[in-house]
């Protein structure tokens, strides 16, 4: 193993209990983790927060961890020792991870094959948000085999995958339209370059739909809210059309009209980026992490940040990162 720091501790984020993040998330010493064959040791720059990374914590995701329990799944990092057989990275390279559990530390271990590197070129705000959330995104516009000229329509529009899924969809030729609960959000996305956006508080924003797709046949839509919310993005799809199901932030349980399943002879289906990551060929991943990397360089695809937050404030960044109409990430800076 290269650049050994020797026996030694670090601080870690711990809960011994499932719970609320804010109460039960407390910076522990930990020992300095050694990396074994295959594996590196990262030093951690920033972690962005998560939805999913809050609901592990409070013991609501399919993921349950064993207590007293790390969290924290996404990183940017700086290459810090390698374990046996590692020559694809070198020490001081900055490196992401968008599924290593345990990362909100100041340092963690990761099979070196599952790592990217970061191009020098990238800020570390940036790059820090690389994996998770655009990845999802952009596995998911892929999952679907859309071509150009395409429609898509999308609920919680103004929520981060949401964002990511109109900027890259536009890249790509598809015609995305995105439904917000409120008609500021319509505003807050319109400011940054994201037009085909309707608000559904109003009576009429079946027909402003008709209006921007001119009557053309809208063949995907996804859900992130679930509850009424999916049932809306089902009713305007064509027959045929497929519904995919991408999170559930309001509730749960989906409520579809049963004349839409049948009469439009519709497909729903669910996504689970992390799965989809792990299945994927090493190959599809190279050219999407490129495509993502591309986008994000000439600003096609655009990662802000809400605030940056020390280990020792993790209650004050819960709250940062659950507040309403939030634009950006969360970060974590150890």
């Amino acid at each position: 193993m290269t650049a050994d720091k020797g026996a030694g501790t670090m601080r870690a984020l711990i809960h011994p209990a499932f719970g609320d993040p804010a109460a039960v998330l407390a910076v522990e010493e930990r020992p300095l983790p050694d990396p074994g064959a295959g594996q590196v040791r990262v030093r951690t720059l920033l972690s962005p927060i998560h939805n999913h990374d809050l609901w592990t914590v409070r013991g609501t995701y399919g993921f349950k961890p064993s207590l007293p329990a790390p969290a924290g799944t996404e990183a940017l990092g700086v290459v810090d020792a390698l374990g046996d057989g590692v020559d694809t990275l070198a020490i001081g390279q900055r490196v992401v991870t968008g599924g290593t559990f345990g990362v909100w530390a100041e340092y963690f271990v990761a099979n070196a094959a599952g790592l990217i590197p970061v191009p020098d070129a990238l800020p570390d705000e940036a790059a820090a948000q690389l994996v998770s959330m655009p990845f999802s995104a952009l596995s998911l516009l892929h999952s679907l085999d859309l071509n150009e000229g395409d429609w898509l329509i999308q609920n919680a529009a103004n929520g981060a995958v949401g964002r990511m899924v109109a900027q890259l969809g536009a890249a790509r030729g598809i015609n995305v339209v995105g439904l917000v609960r409120r008609a500021a959000g319509v505003d807050e996305l319109r400011a940054q370059g994201i037009e085909r956006v309707i608000a559904t508080d109003g009576d009429g924003w079946r027909d402003e739909l008709a209006a921007i797709t001119g009557g053309a046949p809208i063949t995907v839509g996804i859900d992130s809210v679930g509850g009424s919310s999916a049932g809306d993005v089902l009713s305007t799809l064509a027959v045929n059309g497929t519904l995919v199901v991408f999170g559930a932030m309001a509730s749960p349980t989906l409520e579809l009209a049963s004349g839409d399943v049948i009469f439009k002879q519709a497909t729903v289906k669910g996504f689970w980026g992390s799965v989809v990551s792990k299945e994927m060929a090493a190959d599809v991943r190279a050219v999407l992490f490129g495509e993502l990397i591309a986008r994000v360089s000439d600003g096609t695809l655009t990662l802000p940040v809400a605030g940056t937050f020390g280990l020792d404030e993790i209650g004050a960044a819960v709250a940062a990162s659950d507040s309403p109409g939030r634009v950006g990430k969360v970060l974590l800076r150890p």
